[in-house]
């Protein structure tokens, strides 16, 4: 029976962050509005560790401006298939990758996006898990339409929250942003929920955080495979759990153009524009396992890839893309831990854009 491939989508299959592209396009200062969310989710996810609250629910707290700016279930469609970015050889890495594994997407996306791109991409919708939504089952009034879209306003004129190093209260915050964090907090779990948006909040669960460790139990227990053959790239702080699941379990977990959250829960960090290197990663992996994963890593050369049995149409593939120098490829440790986030992340920039690069 072959191993599993599972992937994060925005990240390392594609260069969008599709929530904050609709709320930039839907919603006015809609850039801003998300990036402060985006920021809050990495307060309340990893700081604060709010109880019941996961990585990557700035999905779910973006939806009520969404709806209140009149986004419906098409228009979401739509957009997602007109906006959709792929990162350079995704269809190529893909087609190898089912040679040699069965491959899953596991995403915080939200169903509209994912479904877009399985379908621009060939890749079965079914092998997916993502953030299901239907905004038409919702309604507000006009009045509670405008109080929304007020506060959506008001959220987008406020600054950018930093967060220290080793911040793990909130009085480790700035006084600034102690005042933002509580303002942020009377909102979304006070005003929002009594004018109809707790009925999104409780009923929508985005698969992120500890929802994606638990899509990987699932595909682990429905195929009778252990963790140990489970390979799993992802990109930011909703990669976390998954990643550590993994990692505890055997498996290999890679970094690709991730932000710090990634790098440093990753065994592996990848720098490159194109995906085609996650391939070749992956090819060694499912064919002669960890172990000797591990050792091309730490041998990233040339002349050792051509004498580690990587399928040929592969490899010859990589190296015209790559005929002077390799795409950056090491194993994270605790040494190099740091320059390799700030290395990666602004490389992610790069590939992705400053506005979805900066998001956490």
């Amino acid at each position: 029976m072959k191993g599993v491939f599972v992937s994060d989508c925005e990240g390392p299959i594609s260069k969008n962050d599709n929530a904050y592209e609709l709320t930039s396009h839907f919603v006015p200062n809609g850039d801003k509005l998300f990036a402060l969310i985006s920021k809050y989710d990495d307060v309340l996810a990893d700081v604060l560790k709010k109880q019941g609250y996961n990585a990557g629910d700035t999905l779910k707290l973006i939806l009520p401006f969404l709806k209140a700016y009149g986004v419906t279930d098409r228009k979401m469609q739509e957009f997602s298939a007109r906006t959709l970015l792929l990162i350079a050889g995704t269809r190529e890495t893909l087609r190898h990758l089912a040679s040699v594994a069965e491959a899953f997407i596991v995403s915080t996306s939200y169903e509209h996006y994912i479904l877009a791109l399985c379908k621009f991409i060939g890749f079965p919708f079914t092998n997916t898990y993502c953030t299901r939504i239907s905004l038409d089952k919702y309604h507000f009034t006009a009045i509670e339409d405008g109080l929304l879209k007020a506060i959506a306003y008001e959220l987008s004129q406020m600054p950018l929250i930093t967060i220290p190093d080793g911040a793990k209260t909130l009085d480790d915050f700035s006084g600034q942003d102690q005042q933002t964090i509580r303002l942020l907090d009377d909102f979304f779990w006070t005003q929002i929920p009594a004018i109809g948006g707790g009925r999104i909040f409780a009923e929508v669960t985005t698969v992120g955080g500890e929802q994606k460790a638990e899509a990987i139990r699932d595909i682990a227990k429905k195929r009778k495979l252990p963790i140990s053959e489970v390979m799993y790239v992802g990109d930011s702080i909703t990669d976390v759990q998954a990643f550590q699941l993994v990692r505890e379990g055997g498996g290999l977990t890679v970094s690709f153009n991730g932000n710090n959250y990634a790098v440093k829960n990753a065994e592996v960090s990848v720098m490159s524009d194109n995906n085609v290197v996650i391939g070749v990663l992956a090819d060694v992996f499912h064919k002669y396992g960890k172990t000797r994963t591990l050792k091309l890593v730490q041998n990233w050369n040339a002349e050792f890839l051509k004498q580690s049995s990587i399928d040929p149409v592969l490899l010859k593939h990589f190296f015209a893309l790559f005929p002077k120098a390799l795409p950056k490829v090491q194993i994270v440790t605790q040494s190099n831990m740091e320059s390799l986030s700030k290395e990666s992340s602004e490389f992610r920039k790069k590939v992705r854009g400053e506005g979805v690069g900066q998001l956490g």
